[in-house]
């Protein structure tokens, strides 16, 4: 019975000692296993935000993608007429959708514009939402009431901004041609003029966009040290030399993230090009993302797989600014 009892103490030994050998102490585990097992509670929580987010956002991308390498249109999907349903007759056709939209000069035309437009916005936004911030930033009499006055804009649906903005507009009735008849100057044809059109455009985009930098770049503004100021002040430093060697840099993380997200703002920036011009006067005001709206709901026949195609060429193409983008920010020892 004994000599049982030592049989079995060195087999389970050797069994400890084979299992101790297979795990292997020094070599870590996966981080996605580790991860897992360490914060599974966290998981289990954004698990269902992320399925749905998921669903929301991915199929409607794969459907895309899928109907850009086919010839869908109004004619050929499938629908229903009465009781009868027709089923779909479109064809795969492989790239020939973007073989048709980059050969064309329609895409070419139309993306100049865009970026024009993204470039102007967003300059013109960062510059005016800077001053503001910086002025917001010091010690004035009534700074609270500016600074709730400034927000306003961005608190008032931006559909009901650009409506406020499309009857100020108006060529015969409108408050801004009233001003300026009343000092003797010409009505100005602001939506009807392709290059009043556009300026008109750029103008209700940055007063939109003017608050989101101005309370963005403000926050930045405040979490700069005073010490710093004072120092560069005691130095000798001038206004401009306390704002280019402490201001810039201290708002380089704030100012990176910011102007990012303005860019792919204003490049999809849809309500205010088709609420205010619907892309007009004929062709002057239409960035890529009214033009995509205009295969699929204003044509005849609607055409979806060229819809499609320029959805997905928009996505490619700001996917590619956001690579370049944060490439050149990690070189410049931006961590992003």
């Amino acid at each position: 019975m004994a000599v049982d009892t030592s049989s079995q103490s060195v087999a389970k030994a050797a069994g400890d000692s084979a299992r101790g050998r297979s795990r292997r102490p020094g070599k870590p585990e996966g981080k996605v296993r580790r991860s897992l097992s360490t914060h599974w509670y966290a998981w289990a929580m954004v698990a269902p935000v992320t399925i749905v987010i998921a669903v929301i956002i991915g199929y409607p991308l794969l459907r895309g993608i899928y109907l850009s390498l086919t010839d869908a249109n109004e004619r050929n999907v499938a629908r229903s007429i009465g009781v009868n349903e027709i089923p779909a007759t479109y064809e795969f056709v492989g790239l020939d959708n973007y073989k048709e939209a980059l050969s064309g000069s329609q895409f070419f035309e139309t993306l100049g514009w865009t970026l024009v437009w993204t470039v102007s916005c967003v300059a013109v936004t960062f510059v005016l939402g800077l001053a503001l911030a910086n002025m917001l930033n010091r010690r004035i009499a009534g700074r609270s009431f500016y600074r709730m006055f400034l927000i306003l804009p961005w608190a008032v649906p931006g559909f009901v901004s650009v409506f406020a903005w499309r009857f100020l507009y108006n060529e015969n009735n409108g408050l801004l041609n009233q001003m300026l008849g009343g000092v003797g100057i010409d009505a100005v044809p602001w939506l009807n003029d392709p290059t009043w059109a556009k300026f008109s455009v750029i103008a209700v985009n940055v007063w939109l966009g003017i608050p989101f930098m101005m309370v963005a770049l403000l926050g930045g503004l405040q979490s700069i040290p005073g010490e710093l100021y004072e120092a560069a002040e005691m130095d000798g430093a001038g206004p401009w030399q306390r704002f280019r060697n402490i201001t810039m840099p201290g708002l380089r993380s704030v100012s990176t993230t910011v102007i990012l997200l303005s860019t792919i703002w204003t490049f999809n920036m849809f309500p205010v090009i088709f609420l205010l011009t619907r892309g007009g006067p004929g062709e002057a005001t239409q960035i890529l993302v009214t033009q995509a709206y205009k295969f699929s709901f204003e044509i005849s026949p609607r055409d979806f797989a060229q819809s499609s195609t320029w959805g997905v060429l928009i996505l490619v193409l700001l996917m590619l600014f956001a690579a370049v983008y944060r490439r050149v920010l990690r070189k410049q020892g931006e961590v992003w």
